[in-house]
Order: structure tokens, then C-alpha cells, then sequence
């Protein structure tokens, strides 16, 4: 198990204020209760990400839709979005030289 899901199982849910819902399976093909629930979400895409008060309604649509959705903390949510920020940081540019050797070395 890695530490993110160590960290996951170990946060209830009911303690955060808020909560990041993020469709994570497609629309189609779900009963009409579950799209129509999706669309109570406001998640009309695959991998996009809505902040939900936590209240009991909104718990009680997640329970319908859980096995299309990912529930995250907002400091879940934040880890994850910083860890996606570091790999994508910009890194030094690789230096390629297309010139022959000998061009580069008379030049100096």
C-alpha cells in the first residue's frame, strides 16, 4: 500500500469541511439515476474535479456514484495537486549541438 493510500484510508471523510470529487469512470452506459446524480455533481467530464461542501446530501449522492468518483480531503487534494506540480516543474533544457566536432572546435 502506498503512503497516499495510507493517508487516504487513515482521514475520515466527515472531519474535512470540504470535499473534491473527481469522476474518475466515462458517463456512458450508467443508469439514468447515476448520470442525473453525476449532473447534480456538476461533473460532466472523465478526471474533472469538483469542491463540495461535506454535508449529508452530498454524501448520500457520493454513495450512489462511488464507484464512478474519487473522494478527496482538501489536504488530499492539495498533496496530490503538489506532487503533479513537482514532476511536471521545469527542468534545465538539454544542450544539442548539430554541428561536426571540427566546426565546434576551429570556432573557439
Amino acid at each position: 500500500m502506498s503512503a497516499f493510500n495510507k493517508f487516504k484510508a487513515s482521514v475520515p471523510i466527515a472531519w474535512s469541511p470540504n470535499l473534491y470529487i473527481t469522476l474518475v469512470r466515462g458517463i456512458p452506459g450508467t443508469r439514468r439515476l447515476h448520470r442525473r446524480t453525476l449532473e447534480a455533481l456538476r461533473l460532466r467530464k472523465c478526471n474533472r474535479t469538483v469542491m463540495r461542501w461535506n454535508t449529508p446530501t452530498v454524501r448520500g449522492m457520493l454513495q450512489q456514484v462511488k464507484r464512478l468518483v474519487v473522494v478527496e480531503t482538501e489536504e488530499m487534494f492539495k498533496a496530490r495537486k503538489q506532487n503533479e506540480a513537482n514532476h511536471q516543474a521545469l527542468r534545465p533544457p538539454i544542450v544539442i549541438s548539430h554541428l561536426p566536432a571540427s566546426a565546434t572546435d576551429s570556432s573557439k
